[in-house]
């Protein structure tokens, strides 16, 4: 688009250039190169907004959402050309009015038809609410919806300068919209190919302060489309640069913007710090998955601190005027949040000693499952019913906790099973050390084992004992044994039983008596 526009400005120059054009020839020919920037910076907005390869809104009318943007567009620029014509032939005020109300009435149908396709596609589906991004568009189609309706009345009326001043700004202000819009998604798109994220993982911290700032520097510009001169907004910027008072220091944006671009710069290379370590450096080392994530992890919280205080250091602020009143403060928060304390300093224990590590399988205060995530104030754990538990640090760094899985995932495997009395004992025996010793996941150093654990009430109770190279698989290994033993116990005639009591009354004669 800017090769387009160079390209048009200087053929209009060249053209010009040529003694073959009066006054008039030349001063229309010198606007030329602006309705021409106007009309290409449409086609480009609807192209990368709605109908280009990699657009940013994939709507089913785009093509009839980009032709009425597009004509709007025309529209404005041929309002100009009149605009000139008119004046350069000293043409009268109604000659002036007429065209005026013809150009914003319809230029008026072409936003509201604009308008209402858009509309199509920003209503929330039936439950859905809008989000912030849809309030603001809402209220931005509302008040558009406003201007279209009221400037062809207005000029309807006489007010045509009124009607021109809502109108064609309005139509600038959707552009500049627009020109956000795609900015900020080729922000969000190079961001994440810096951090080694999806796109469609949502927006990060990062990817909303760049957002931000891209909407503050819009301001102004809105504010010039809307009729404020540059000596009002240099005013203006003159007074917001005396700043604000904070602990006996004075803070102008400047250094507002300065601590923003410093903790942004260090958050990013923090980011793209752990992204290198987590997906290039660390996998090519010995330490296993749990060592890793601390690495990362601990390199996170100190990387956000350091680009904190680099940040406020920045802005020349005095923390020492301010230590008497944290010095208070610490005193209430250390009694009203020690159990928040306590839980932040058990997850540095936790990242630092590393007794337990995300993957493993754990059992704590009576839940067992696979550690999730383990983040500065608690722990996630992903049960076998696939319920997230959320265990304070301090819980485990205090409390009793089993780690099967622990530097490995060798684990023993006890399958009990009894049989009725009067079996062959050496035969039970033989037969459950045959299918110990089949089972593949079973390790051979130390081998299978068969404890016979004793009398009891109702059967003599053995006890398999596996080792198993991976602990994981141990409900497998433990059904398949089972299943092994039943049919193997069947085919030998082996009887497995169940308890069962017999019942004497006594005195049963002298009860029938009564009875009778």
């Amino acid at each position: 688009m800017v090769l387009r526009i160079v390209a048009v400005q200087l053929l209009l120059n060249a053209i010009i250039a040529l003694p073959i054009f009066g006054l008039r020839g030349r001063l229309i020919l010198s606007n030329v190169p602006d309705w021409a920037t106007l009309l290409l910076i449409a086609g480009f907005l609807t192209n990368r907004l709605f109908t280009g390869i990699g657009a940013v809104f994939n709507f089913d009318n785009a093509s009839a959402i980009a032709r009425y943007f597009k004509f709007g567009a025309l529209i404005l620029v041929l309002s100009y050309v009149a605009e000139l014509l008119i004046q350069l032939q000293s043409g009268s005020d109604a000659v002036r009015s007429v065209v005026s109300f013809v150009s914003v009435t319809v230029a008026a149908v072409a936003l509201w038809r604009f308008l209402a396709l858009l509309k199509v596609n920003m209503t929330p589906n039936e439950g859905e609410t809008y989000n912030l991004s849809g309030l603001i568009a809402k209220l931005v189609y509302r008040f558009c919806l406003i201007i279209a309706f009221a400037a062809p009345v207005l000029a309807a009326i006489g007010f045509v300068n009124g009607a021109m001043a809502l109108i064609f700004p309005a139509y600038l202000s959707i552009a500049l919209i627009g020109a956000i819009l795609i900015l900020q998604t080729v922000t969000s798109v190079v961001l994440s190919a810096f951090m080694h994220r999806n796109a469609d993982e949502g927006d990060g911290l990062l990817s909303i302060l760049m957002a931000f700032i891209i909407v503050l520097g819009a301001l102004p510009v809105f504010a010039l489309i809307w009729g404020a001169s540059v000596s009002n907004l240099t005013e203006i910027w003159t007074k917001f640069q005396d700043g604000i008072a904070f602990g006996g220091t004075k803070i102008s944006p400047l250094d507002f913007l300065k601590f923003v671009v410093i903790f942004t710069v260090g958050y990013s290379l923090t980011r793209l710090i752990q992204s290198a370590l987590r997906g290039t450096v660390l996998p090519k080392t010995k330490l296993d998955t749990g060592a890793q994530n601390a690495i990362v992890s601990g390199l996170g919280y100190v990387g956000i601190f350091l680009a904190a205080m680099a940040a406020i250091s920045s802005t020349g602020l005095d923390l020492s005027s301010l230590a008497i009143v944290a010095g208070a403060l610490s005193v209430g928060i250390g009694f009203g949040l020690q159990n928040i304390v306590s839980n932040f300093v058990s997850g540095i224990i936790l990242l630092i000693e590393r007794p337990v590590s995300e993957g493993d399988w754990i059992e704590v205060g009576g839940q067992m499952g696979y550690v999730r995530d383990i983040s500065v104030r608690s722990t996630r754990i992903e049960t076998f019913d696939r319920a997230d538990v959320i265990i304070p640090n301090a819980d485990l760094v205090s409390g009793v906790v089993t780690n099967w899985t622990r530097g490995n995932k060798v684990g023993r495997l006890t399958v009990p099973v009894g049989v009725a009395y009067g079996t062959d004992t050496r035969r039970v025996e033989n037969i459950l050390l045959e299918i110990a010793r089949d089972q593949p996941l079973a390790l051979l150093d130390p081998p299978p084992s068969v404890v016979f654990q004793g009398f009891g009430a109702d059967s003599l109770n053995f006890e398999v004992r596996l080792i198993l190279r991976d602990i994981n698989f141990m409900n497998v290994v433990k059904t398949e044994v089972n299943h092994q033993i039943a049919e193997r116990f069947f085919a030998e005639g082996i009887e497995i039983p169940f308890a069962q009591r017999d019942i004497y009354i006594k005195n049963l004669a002298d009860l029938t008596k009564g009875t009778t």
